[in-house]
């Protein structure tokens, strides 16, 4: 269950990564509250508590 969650987070983090002409204006906030969550997770899901 962990490993699809973090598999998510990262295409979600692609995703949300202004590559595209249509994110230029989104700045990095969105990739790194998502970078931040999936950091949170793989440390939790390495101490075993996830």
């Amino acid at each position: 269950m962990s490993t699809i969650l973090i598999v998510i987070l990262i295409l979600v983090l692609v995703g949300v990564l202004p590559l595209w002409p249509h994110s230029r204006g989104f700045g990095y906030g969105p990739g790194g509250i998502i970078g931040l969550v999936l950091l949170v997770l793989i440390v939790l899901a390495l101490l075993g508590r996830l």
